[in-house]
């Protein structure tokens, strides 16, 4: 696995991702349909995904474990001492993104039968 990551906010229709491209070092943060998430991530080197930690998070965490990356999901009030700037989309996958780099003890991710 490489050391890349990504911080992503999830809303209802569009997610927002926010990282560092490693090749080019170009600042990434950019919005992505729902159901062009998994195909965004199955075109990626194995990277550490970060998220709050919420009912759909789990779910998405499941699907991103499958396809082989790293998935921290985080406390809220972890993520918000990392928000620097006004709350918005871009902003909090920002803020997961500089929280998931930081040593904590992250949320387990649920199974399909302990959300049930």
């Amino acid at each position: 696995m490489n050391s890349m990551a990504v911080g992503v906010d999830i809303a209802k229709t569009v997610f927002q991702v926010h990282y560092i491209d490693q090749e080019t070092g170009e600042i990434v943060n950019k919005q992505i349909k729902r159901a062009k998430f998994l195909e965004f991530f199955a075109n990626r080197a194995p990277c550490l995904v970060g998220m709050e930690a919420c009912g759909g998070a789990h779910h998405w965490a499941r699907q991103l474990t499958k396809m082989g990356h790293q998935v921290k999901l985080m406390p809220a009030e972890f993520v918000k001492a990392f928000n620097i700037r006004n709350k918005n989309d871009a902003a909090d996958a920002q803020a997961i993104w500089r929280a998931v780099q930081q040593p904590s003890k992250p949320v387990a991710v649920k199974t399909e039968m302990q959300q049930a």
